[in-house]
């Protein structure tokens, strides 16, 4: 089975190359983020020609998260636990019948927290402690569950570029990057990093200042296993060539391989 994460960067916008990556990486699921679209107005239409089950948890004009699967969810939860207030469209959890029982992936777009010095670092982090505490709840079903998506988290000093560059950015800041690892410390495994150590390592690329000619990347789109889901993890990749065709989303697709059958 193929999970994969990808912030897609309006959904509209990038219709064209979203059905054709689905085409060409076939992912049993993805996970997406930014999908800038309420409900409705998703254009599900396409996706579900090629075979998926679609569901969104939608947003007008900004955020967004949608959850693409080939086999029909038996369960799907919208919305971060933890904040009745937080009206950001960022979670959705969808369960699924694979055999030996039950998989769980969530998709999440977690805030990007910048500028720092307002109140969108204090919600970052706040979001991050209600994460934590929502994966603990779910790591006691002892079920395989993976955490999909873009956390705007540079784990690593070699997740990024220039780590001069980002040192005073909310994606690297020590509070942001002890908050991932106190995530990581209940059990959870980087897929990616499980597989290789592997540096320049990146999926994301900024549209200014010829970054993507460059190489200035950074790393931060990350699936996070449970134990359950991390034995059963077999492969996984970073499809970079995405980044290089037209009209781009600045992330490009990341991908798990997992030796699941669904029932």
């Amino acid at each position: 089975m193929k999970i994969a994460t990808w912030n897609i960067n309006g959904v509209k916008a990038r219709l064209d190359g979203l059905v054709g990556w689905l085409r060409e990486s076939n992912p049993d699921m993805a996970c997406l983020q930014e999908i800038k679209s309420v409900d409705e107005t998703f254009p599900r239409g396409e996706i579900e020609a090629l075979g998926y089950h679609v569901e969104t948890h939608g947003q007008k004009g900004f955020n967004g998260v949608a959850l693409l699967s080939k086999v029909r969810p038996d369960e799907i939860n919208r919305g971060l636990p933890g904040d009745p207030a937080d009206e950001q469209s960022r979670f959705i959890e969808g369960v699924f019948s694979v055999n030996g029982g039950a998989l769980r992936v969530c998709c999440l777009y977690l805030p990007n927290g910048n500028p720092v010095e307002t109140e969108k670092y204090p919600y970052k982090l706040a979001w991050m402690r209600r994460l934590a505490a929502f994966a603990e709840q779910r790591l006691v079903l002892e079920e395989p569950l993976i955490l999909a998506g873009d956390y705007n988290v540079i784990p690593e000093a070699h997740d990024c570029w220039d780590v001069k560059v980002w040192r005073n950015d909310a994606l690297y800041l020590p509070e942001t990057r002890a908050a991932f690892r106190r995530l990581r410390n209940l059990g959870f495994t980087d897929a990616v990093r499980a597989t290789s150590d592997e540096a320049p390592l990146y999926s994301f690329w900024d549209y200014q200042a010829g970054c993507w000619q460059k190489n200035f990347g950074i790393r931060i789109d990350h699936l996070m296993l449970s134990p359950e889901a991390a034995d059963k993890l077999v492969s996984t990749s970073i499809e970079k060539h995405v980044r290089a065709w037209e009209k781009p989303s600045d992330h490009v697709p990341v991908t798990a391989e997992f030796a699941f059958e669904t029932s």
